[in-house]
């Protein structure tokens, strides 16, 4: 059998040796990238005339004067003021692996060398499918053997939602917990329980919430969602087609469920026909397992998953009982044949680099935290209290959860040379969405100290 075109290309070695020689050159430089620095001061007023050019051109603000040069290494970017922080954000989860990984920079020039197009629903290629295979194999059931790629986490909920609205039909109405945030597209928007999202958007589609899980009362909270859930149910019969579970929630303010809350809820749903469907867009990769449904042992009930962030291109994972009708769901394009090959590298490094597990790098760096944030707690029990969260999801609450003051904090910390961001409201939470495939102890430790320092100036 004749070799492809893309197979000479990827095999030689000329190409693969310069592109060696690009790769190391890259990391050299890229290394200058290695602490926190403070902007130039003959970059500050060309650099504040583009954050306010850039705000006018999107019609708002930004919520920081950000702005990255496109360098940066491992849990630091580098901003067009040339100044350095650490980035705990990581554009709100994506960058899992922090800035120029050495094996997402050599997956993505890899695939330079081939055409560069965007993969899509007319034009799919070869890691498309491999990709496909990966997230199907990491979800290590049988029960999820289908995987649709999709160009962002809201369009990959969107497709979820639509197989279990067809599968369901003529039921329309939607399940969801309280405090969650689902997306910003028409239809996650009257989803989310944050009634600002959707001023002025007309509703069209009707949904009824259900408590969430309270960790001080455990069984309580679950009596309590289960009773709202059957008397939705009741009320409404045969019209729910879905329910969205958000077992982790991020955007609501790092709220943790637990096994039996979610089975008991699910189970309920099982029996009304109420699809199951589980939102990791920012779980995914997150606990210690690949994914969230795996950490409270729910593999059995979930219909339908679907990721984003951390996989660079996002997905939704369905079992055979949803499989769509032709038309239902398509894509102009899922993502550049770059992202895919550098998600197919993250997927790999994750998987294989021992970072799941209770004893895994995840796990390791969350303890961290953990310690860090319980040691300024009990010398400052009124500054911050916590730790909340799971592996890579960090947060506590600081400041009484006063959002203004949450918010004031979080300028102060990125002024002092870290990125955060906040989640929730009553309380209000700092978030923390570490990026674990470059942060490393001595981080956190110089990390923690800048909060605890943050903190006292902003009392």
């Amino acid at each position: 059998m004749n070799q492809t075109t893309s197979e000479k290309i990827l095999a030689d070695s000329a190409l693969s040796d310069a592109l060696d020689q690009v790769l190391a050159r890259q990391l050299v430089l890229q290394g200058e990238i290695n602490a926190i620095r403070p902007a130039e001061d003959d970059r500050k007023q060309g650099y504040s005339d583009a954050i306010a050019k850039f705000s006018e051109i999107r019609g708002g603000g930004l919520f920081f004067p950000y702005l990255a040069t496109g360098a940066g290494n491992g849990p630091f970017v580098e901003l067009a003021d040339g100044s350095v922080k650490y980035d705990l954000t990581c554009g709100i989860g994506v960058h899992i692996m922090g800035h120029g990984h050495p094996t997402v920079l050599k997956a993505s020039l890899r695939a330079g060398l081939e055409d560069v197009t965007m993969q899509g629903n007319l034009q799919q290629s070869l890691p498309s499918m491999e990709l496909c295979k990966k997230l199907v194999s990491m979800a290590d059931t049988d029960h999820l053997p289908h995987c649709f790629l999709s160009s962002s986490g809201v369009m990959a909920g969107e497709n979820a939602l639509k197989m279990a609205m067809q599968k369901n039909a003529p039921a329309s109405r939607v399940l969801a917990f309280e405090r969650c945030f689902a997306g910003r597209s028409l239809a996650f928007s009257q989803i989310n329980d944050k009634p600002a999202f959707r001023d002025g958007l007309p509703e069209i589609l009707n949904v009824d919430y259900v408590p969430f899980y309270d960790v001080n009362d455990p069984e309580g909270s679950t009596t309590k969602a289960a009773s709202v859930l059957k008397e939705h149910l009741t009320r409404h019969p045969k019209q729910y087609a879905a329910m969205l579970f958000e077992l982790i929630q991020g955007e609501g303010g790092f709220h943790m469920g637990c096994e039996n809350f979610h089975r008991t809820l699910m189970e309920i749903c099982k029996e009304h026909g109420v699809a199951v469907l589980v939102d990791e867009v920012q779980t995914f990769c997150r606990t210690h397992h690949a994914f969230a449904f795996q950490e409270f042992n729910l593999t059995d009930l979930v219909d339908i998953v679907w990721v984003g962030k951390a996989a660079q291109v996002c997905a939704t994972l369905f079992s055979e009982e949803f499989v769509p009708r032709p038309g239902l769901i398509a894509q102009t394009y899922t993502s550049s044949s770059a992202t895919i090959a550098s998600s197919i590298a993250i997927l790999d490094e994750l998987t294989n680099g021992k970072y799941f597990g209770t004893n895994g790098k995840t796990a390791q760096l969350h303890n961290q935290f953990v310690a860090g944030f319980q040691a300024i707690s009990n010398r400052h029990p009124e500054l911050l209290t916590g730790p909340f969260g799971i592996g890579a999801m960090t947060g506590c609450t600081v400041h009484g959860g006063d959002q203004a003051k949450t918010v004031a904090l979080i300028h102060h910390l990125y002024e002092n040379g870290v990125i955060a961001f906040l989640a929730g409201a009553n309380p209000t939470r700092l978030r923390f969405l570490v990026p674990i495939g470059a942060l490393e102890p001595e981080h956190i430790n110089e990390i923690l100290e800048i909060l605890e320092a943050s903190l006292l100036e902003t009392a």
